[in-house]
């Protein structure tokens, strides 16, 4: 609820698997590689790339050690800018149950979002004024939860108010701006987010459905270099491998 920022009083919320497994695992291993490359062909040397979904993580989350250095950030929960303590870094109810989230940090995004509202600076708490923080989430609070989300979105559309509906994973897929890029694609009857980033020279694309255990083992082994006879004496072996 937009009353109790990053529910303080209940445990943490584990942030799915994004940040450790594809973040701080997947990612940067990929980005570890790409750039073991590259220096490959300039020495013609190999190296191991040792990934550490900690360190990942970790590293993802520098600029909160910076601000923990300069002292502009608290380490209890939903009490910083970024982690909802801000009431203009948050998530609101709407009329119909459902949630938008803002994010106005910088002055002239911040006048965007109260004027929206229809809120004049003389309704509201100077805006980094901490003490009133609670006072001026009440308020939009309030004001979010008068109004549906497609209501709200309908008024923030083609502002700068750094606003945004929270859509489930299946309304993402239909939103007028991943429609337009074509962001998700269809394989196999089943739609998935398409290959990103997008390179204007030598642009990615699905080619087919990923294969069911053990098929493909055969094309696979053949396009690495293995030839007939070496791929017939793995397959003795029980490698698993059907085609």
């Amino acid at each position: 609820m937009a009353d109790t920022p990053s529910f303080p009083e209940r445990a943490p919320v584990p942030p799915l698997n994004l940040v450790g497994d594809f973040g701080g695992g997947g990612m940067l291993l990929g980005f570890g590689m790409a750039c073991a490359l590259v220096e490959a062909q300039r020495s013609g040397k190999g190296q191991v790339v040792d990934a550490a979904m900690v360190e990942g993580a970790s590293l993802l989350a520098t600029m909160i050690s910076g601000l923990l250095a300069a002292k502009r950030w608290r380490e209890e929960r939903g009490a910083n800018i970024l982690d909802t303590g801000a009431p203009w870094y948050e998530v609101y109810e709407t009329r119909d149950g459902k949630h938008v989230a803002i994010g106005a940090i910088e002055e002239k995004f911040y006048q965007e979002l109260i004027s929206r509202l229809k809120l004049g600076a003389e309704h509201l708490p100077p805006q980094h004024d901490e003490s009133r923080w609670p006072e001026m989430r009440e308020i939009f609070s309030k004001n979010f939860k008068a109004k549906t989300r497609d209501e709200w979105c309908r008024i923030f559309e083609g502002s700068d108010a750094c606003f945004a509906p929270v859509l489930t994973f299946s309304e993402a897929r239909r939103h007028p701006h991943n429609a337009a890029r074509k962001s998700f694609v269809t394989v196999a009857g089943v739609e998935q987010p398409a290959p990103a980033p997008r390179f204007s020279r030598t642009p990615g694309g699905v080619r087919n459905a990923p294969p069911e255990r053990g098929e493909g083992g055969r094309e696979a082994l053949e396009d690495w270099g293995y030839t007939p006879d070496e791929v017939r004496r793995l397959r003795a072996l029980g490698l698993g491998f059907r085609s």
